[in-house]
């Protein structure tokens, strides 16, 4: 208000030292999607215990979409230096998976070569205590250009990979070209070797793994606030 007086230098217990700069406000978390039911799924999730400021960015679908939406956002001043995440849906190569299940990559590929992935264990503990009962994967997350089907999910798999998506690959090497700074993917797989995207059944096999990406903020809130920690 006006006539107050300009506040002066802290005194008294616990007052900084003159001089001491303040501490470097922590870096932001962008979390990148593609689809608008990823989004909403994120952005409805619980933002209790967030260490930073948060976003989450639609790419739209597809490696050049996820390149372009991701370079956009890192180039603002307000998110240079964020961490990023890939996440959304994902389809699963290993028999066995099921809709809801979750994969946290511990590098994602895509032609260009792969990208290694930041704290993939404390994703996994993270996920685990959010999300108990929920199976984890972890293993290589490829990249594609199009929806994956038969023979291909296969052939992917014989290569190591355990789950594919179009974006995450495209979406960590934009950042880490960008500038140093943790990434990582994590996807909920929606599409399975027996539980096909074609087949009428799996329309429930998308609510259950909706329900599942809604709940993953506080995993990857967990995961942010221990990579700013300082380490030992």
């Amino acid at each position: 208000m006006a006539g107050e007086p300009a506040a002066g230098p802290a005194t008294g217990p616990g007052a900084e030292p003159a001089g001491t700069p303040a501490p470097a406000a922590a870096p932001p978390l962008l979390i990148a999607c593609a689809l608008g039911i990823e989004k909403l799924a994120l952005r409805s999730g619980d933002r209790g215990g967030a260490p930073a400021p948060v976003t989450v960015v639609r790419t739209g679908m597809g490696p050049a979409q996820a390149r372009r939406a991701v370079s956009r956002a890192l180039e603002r001043e307000t998110w240079r230096d964020a961490a990023v995440i890939a996440s959304g849906f994902c389809a699963g190569l290993a028999p066995g998976m099921h809709p809801g299940d979750l994969i946290v990559a511990e590098e994602t590929r895509d032609p260009d070569g792969a990208t290694p992935c930041t704290g993939t264990e404390l994703l996994v503990e993270a996920l685990t205590h959010t999300l108990p009962g929920r199976t984890v994967h972890t293993g290589p997350l490829t990249g594609s250009d199009h929806v994956v089907r038969g023979p291909e999910r296969a052939a992917l798999r014989a290569g190591g990979a355990i789950a594919v998506d179009m974006e995450s690959a495209a979406t960590l090497r934009t950042a880490t070209a960008a500038g140093a700074r943790p990434v990582a993917a994590v996807r909920v797989v929606v599409d399975a070797p027996e539980h096909e995207l074609v087949r009428i059944g799996t329309v429930r096999g998308g609510i259950s793994a909706f329900r599942v990406l809604r709940a993953v903020l506080p995993a990857f809130f967990e995961w942010h606030r221990s990579l700013l920690l300082p380490r030992r």
